[in-house]
């Protein structure tokens, strides 16, 4: 799956938490974000001085951010509940790192098919 194609299936799907998202979803999403973000937080800080268009788009994909994780959570045969791991500090978070670039399970598991990783 391609950078654009990443993102059009991460808004398009942003309350599905079922079925699993490849690994290339995932990445290309949080580069996505990542960018996005900094970007929007150069501009709040040169021309408006507040945090205030970086914080909308924080919220704005606040939801297809966990549905994502949650798909890609699948992909290696673990509920979506596995991301409030994260809340342990230091532990948790490598924790997901770790479960994220794992590569997902070949063939169907208890949570469909296999992500397609082309468009």
């Amino acid at each position: 799956m391609g950078f654009t194609d990443a993102i059009k299936h991460g808004f398009s799907n942003y309350v599905n938490f079922e079925g699993r998202a490849a690994r290339s979803e995932y990445w290309y999403w949080i580069l996505f974000v990542v960018i996005v973000a900094v970007v929007l937080t150069i501009i709040d800080a040169k021309v408006i001085g507040a945090q205030v268009t970086e914080g909308l788009f924080s919220l704005a994909t606040l939801l297809p951010g966990i549905a994502v994780g949650a798909r890609r959570l699948h992909d290696t045969d673990r509920s979506g509940w596995w991301l409030l791991i994260g809340f342990i500090p230091l532990i948790g978070g490598i924790l997901l790192i770790v479960w994220f670039v794992t590569a997902g399970t070949p063939g169907a598991n208890r949570f469909g098919p296999p992500a397609p990783t082309t468009a």
